[in-house]
């Protein structure tokens, strides 16, 4: 796949994509967090592009962010940011749209 293409979008109803510098403490957190919130709320509806803007400064450009890591919600419905290392789970959620899990499934609750 060339740098500027993205994944085709045609299935997955959540379209996410994940800007971070290298491998600094704040973007691998926010690696992991993305990843563990996809597999447990969004398992087989998602496509999360990870792109590492030293490597891509021209997708940052694009994008226009003001800090990093930056989570952005493509789809559904309007597009989100969110900037941090997407540790507050509550907040994930609720900028992509998606209801808590029950307590009796979370063990910090």
């Amino acid at each position: 796949m060339e740098p500027d293409e993205y994944p085709p979008e045609g299935g997955a109803e959540y379209v996410l994509h994940l800007y971070i510098t290298g491998a600094t403490p704040n973007s691998t957190r926010a690696v992991r967090n993305i990843k563990e919130i996809c597999e447990l709320y969004l398992k087989g509806r998602h496509e999360l592009l990870i792109v590492d803007i030293y490597q891509q400064p021209e997708r940052a450009q694009g994008e226009q962010l003001i800090g990093i890591p930056t989570l952005i919600k493509k789809r559904p419905g309007l597009v989100r940011r969110l900037v941090g290392d997407l540790s507050d789970r509550a907040r994930v959620l609720a900028a992509l749209g998606l209801p808590p899990l029950p307590p009796s499934d979370s063990t910090n609750g």
